[in-house]
């Protein structure tokens, strides 16, 4: 037995975690933001940038979206952008609740419950400065629908373990890609990038932590509980996916909200987007197991795989 065969140990598992938590914690000393005075918040819109890099659009590529104006296609991506934001929102309030329930009443000197906490007070940060990016953007406040919305009611007061952390991980990693795209993109509005940019650089710790976490938390799960915690994660994730792009936001934009539905639903390249986005994050849940054959369906319908 070589020793990258020998199994680990629950010591080993646990001292490894306590040092990716302190190697956490030690970064985010060295490299946090404060939105409040890192991003301009003062200067009025500028309408002749986008809200987000034109190709993420769900209408780039098709025949409405080169029949818009640029006019129009500008508008778009703003309100897209901010009902992105919106959603970003939602996910991070159950995040937090699910995060507080599993460090509930734990070790205080363990560095994974002082991290976790650290976790929580950038979500708090991140969910204001995306309220008034989503505000400042011209937008009105995006929910997702009513049967999503009490899903993740349940959801965040339920679930524990790798189901929590790997679908903690599936929003911030879909995040992540576009809005790596966005950050870089000189046509998208300044101040939207900065958010980005700060969005970024603190969620590669958060979704290192949901990395570790969920491999950790199926060291030793039984195949009945990996199948059913990988068609909750699954579940979980479509609704997520499937949030971010409110319908409203083409009404906002000026456009025939029926047509635009049509053509976004059957838009390839967006779903070419989706797929390459999600390709690591499919490659980690099939590492650990979590890409059944019912899982895969929810995925599918996601455009993730």
């Amino acid at each position: 037995m070589t020793s990258t065969d020998v199994p680990r140990t629950a010591g080993t598992a646990e001292d490894g975690r306590r040092e990716t938590a302190r190697r956490l914690l030690d970064s985010s000393a060295m490299l946090s933001y404060d939105p409040a005075t890192e991003v301009d918040w003062e200067t009025p819109l500028d309408k002749d940038f986008h809200g987000a890099s034109p190709e993420w659009s769900t209408l780039y590529g098709t025949s409405y979206w080169a029949e818009m104006s640029t006019e129009q296609q500008k508008e778009l991506t703003r309100q897209e952008a901010a009902s992105v934001a919106s959603t970003g929102i939602w996910f991070e309030m159950i995040l937090q609740q699910m995060v507080l329930r599993d460090f509930y009443a734990k070790d205080p000197t363990d560095p994974a419950f002082q991290w976790a906490l650290t976790e929580i007070a950038d979500e708090c940060r991140h969910s204001i400065m995306f309220a008034r990016g989503a505000e400042k953007l011209g937008a009105p406040p995006y929910r997702p629908r009513r049967l999503a919305v009490e899903l993740g009611r349940v959801f965040k007061a339920t679930a524990s373990g790798e189901a929590a952390y790997a679908a903690i991980l599936v929003a911030e990693e879909v995040l992540d890609v576009m809005q790596r795209d966005w950050m870089r993109d000189e046509r998208v509005v300044p101040f939207v990038r900065t958010i980005n940019n700060i969005h970024v650089v603190e969620e590669s710790r958060h979704m290192k932590f949901a990395r570790e976490e969920t491999r950790e938390q199926l060291e030793g799960a039984g195949p009945v509980r990996r199948r059913i915690n990988a068609l909750v994660i699954a579940i979980a994730s479509y609704f997520i996916v499937s949030s971010m792009v409110n319908r409203d936001v083409y009404k906002n934009a000026g456009l025939d909200t029926g047509r635009a539905l049509r053509e976004a639903k059957a838009n390839e390249h967006h779903k070419s987007m989706m797929r390459s986005s999600c390709a690591g994050l499919m490659e980690f849940l099939g590492s650990c197991g979590l890409l059944t054959k019912p899982a895969l369906v929810f995925y599918k319908r996601a455009n993730l795989i």
